[in-house]
C-alpha cells in the first residue's frame, strides 16, 4: 500500500480534502484557518455546521499575543496540545492547575469541580490572556461569572467543552452572554484536541 508519510505533504492534502466543506461559506481566510484546524484534529466535516466565531475573536486573539500573553487552560490535555514554543517565541506560557493539591484539595472542601477552583485562583491573571476550555463546562461557566462579578476581561475565550451534562449550555451561555470575545462549537461536541486546535491555529497565524 502506497500512503504518504511527509508530515507537510499530510497536512496540505488534509486542508485540501477540508476545503470544499467550506466553500460556500463566506468565511475570511483567517477564518478558514481556524475552521480547517478544528475539522482537521476531529476528522469531522460536520464541525463546519457548529462552530461560531465572533466576529472580532481573532483579531483580539492574534493581537494578544502579539503582546505576550500567557494562556489558561481547563485540563493538562489542552495545555499538552498546546504549540508551547511558538507561544514561548511570543514570550507566553501555558497554565494549568487541574493537578495542584491544592486547587483538589479546595475542590473536595467545597464539593466543586478542581476546574472551577482553577479559574477562580487563576483570578486577575485571566486579564488580557487566552482562555482555553476544552473539556470542563464548570470552568466555561467560572469564567462567565468571573467577567460577571468583577472586570477581569480574558482577550479571547476559547470555550468548547465537550459532552452531555452543561457542554451545550455552558456555550450557549458563552455565545448569549460573553463580553469578550470567543470561539465555541456549538452542541455536545468539542474537546481538548479542538481547544488546543483553535489555539495552534492563531499562534500559526500569528507572525511578531
Amino acid at each position: 500500500m502506497n500512503y504518504i508519510t511527509e508530515p507537510m505533504a499530510i497536512e496540505e492534502r488534509s486542508m485540501e480534502i477540508i476545503a470544499p466543506y467550506l466553500a460556500e461559506l463566506n468565511l475570511t481566510p483567517e477564518e478558514v484557518k481556524v475552521f480547517s484546524r478544528i475539522i482537521h484534529a476531529a476528522g469531522d466535516p460536520e464541525y463546519s455546521k457548529v462552530i461560531e466565531i465572533h466576529k472580532d475573536a481573532i483579531r483580539a486573539g492574534c493581537a494578544a499575543l502579539e503582546s505576550g500573553c500567557d494562556i489558561f487552560c481547563d485540563v493538562e490535555m489542552v495545555r499538552t496540545g498546546i504549540n508551547k514554543r511558538r507561544l514561548a517565541d511570543n514570550g507566553g506560557t501555558v497554565h494549568c492547575l487541574i493537578g495542584d493539591e491544592k486547587v483538589a484539595s479546595t475542590a473536595k472542601e467545597l464539593g466543586i469541580t478542581r476546574s472551577m477552583v482553577a479559574m477562580r485562583t487563576f483570578g486577575e491573571r485571566l486579564h488580557g490572556s487566552i482562555v482555553a476550555i476544552g473539556n470542563a463546562p464548570t470552568a466555561l461557566f467560572e469564567v462567565l461569572n468571573l467577567m460577571k462579578e468583577t472586570a477581569i476581561r480574558p482577550a479571547l475565550i476559547i470555550g468548547v467543552p465537550v459532552g452531555f451534562v452543561g457542554a451545550s449550555e455552558s456555550k450557549d451561555f458563552l455565545a448569549e452572554t460573553s463580553p469578550v470575545p470567543y470561539i465555541t462549537v456549538r452542541g455536545n461536541k468539542g474537546g481538548s484536541p479542538i481547544a488546543a486546535a483553535v489555539t495552534n491555529a492563531l499562534l500559526y497565524m500569528h507572525r511578531r
